[in-house]
């Protein structure tokens, strides 16, 4: 599976991650992503893929690609035999700029780019990335379309100065504590949060803490889960336990089988790490 990564140019380096190219046969025909604390856009240039967000909801099919705001619960995806897309790992308050509605309305509803930015304008992008003679030229057609959709947004300081808090002390600041250094009320920034993120900040500690600390796990090795989940903050290893159900839908054991056995016979794919095998 070939996988091209770049980070954009300023300004929207202070948005996104990283832009990037997938090509090639997926090493399972479902994968689960837990939540992250990043948003997600892709552009769809290969038969559809399905996405499942939750056991509550049903199976969507999305041809021209999807926006995921940050999530709240692991998502089912279903890809084709292969696969093919370009796309944008954003911060989690990165996507607000290019919405033309809240964030909070697309939680945990994965939508299409249509529904987002329009057909004409979607067939169009697609029309163009699809012809482009390589990867990185893919890359520059979809940074420069970001470019030229980047608006001015209200209250996206105050969100990204709070998520950079967030994010450095790994989920552990009390939100108490952003709130009063921020000069606003608590209420004030959960709602700014919710609009331009989708999640209150609380909820965004919470899945940084858990993200840090299941990417801090070595699946090749033997693991303390007790000194683990100290070591994270958490209350005692049941509470550990039951963020570790609520944000992949297995217990701690069973997510390192599903770890190990996509390291048994997928060695060193460009996929593993975070995606987990849901067949």
């Amino acid at each position: 599976m070939e996988y091209v990564s770049r980070a954009p140019r300023p300004p929207l380096d202070e948005l996104i991650d990283d832009l990037y190219y997938l090509a090639g046969p997926s090493p399972y025909a479902r994968l689960t992503l837990p939540p992250a604390p990043s948003a997600l856009l892709i552009v769809n240039l290969g038969p559809p893929f399905r996405i499942r967000g939750g056991t509550d909801r049903a199976t969507a099919e999305y041809a021209d690609g999807c926006v995921i705001t940050t999530p709240t619960r692991a998502y089912d995806f279903g890809y084709p035999p292969r696969t093919r897309s370009v796309g944008v790992h954003f911060k989690p308050w990165g996507l607000a700029p290019f919405l033309p509605m809240p964030a909070a309305e697309l939680c945990d509803r994965p939508v299409t780019i249509e529904q987002v930015w329009g057909r004409p304008a979607v067939a169009e992008l697609r029309d163009r990335l699809a012809t482009a003679a390589a990867p990185h030229q893919m890359l520059t057609l979809l940074e420069k379309e970001l470019r030229r959709r980047l608006r001015e947004t209200t209250g996206l300081g105050l969100v990204r100065h709070a998520s950079s808090v967030i994010a450095a002390t790994r989920g552990s600041v009390a939100i108490g504590e952003l709130s009063e250094a921020a000069g606003v009320s608590s209420t004030h920034l959960a709602q700014r949060f919710k609009t331009l993120v989708g999640v209150t900040p609380k909820r965004l500690a919470r899945t940084h803490r858990f993200t840090a600390t299941v990417l801090g796990i070595d699946p090749a090795g033997p693991v303390d889960w007790a000194a683990l989940a100290a070591r994270a903050g958490y209350f005692d290893q049941a509470h550990f336990g039951h963020e570790f159900r609520a944000f992949t839908g297995c217990t701690p054991t069973q997510y390192l089988e599903v770890r190990r056995r996509f390291l048994r016979e997928h060695p060193g794919h460009t996929l593993d790490g975070w995606s987990l095998p849901a067949d």
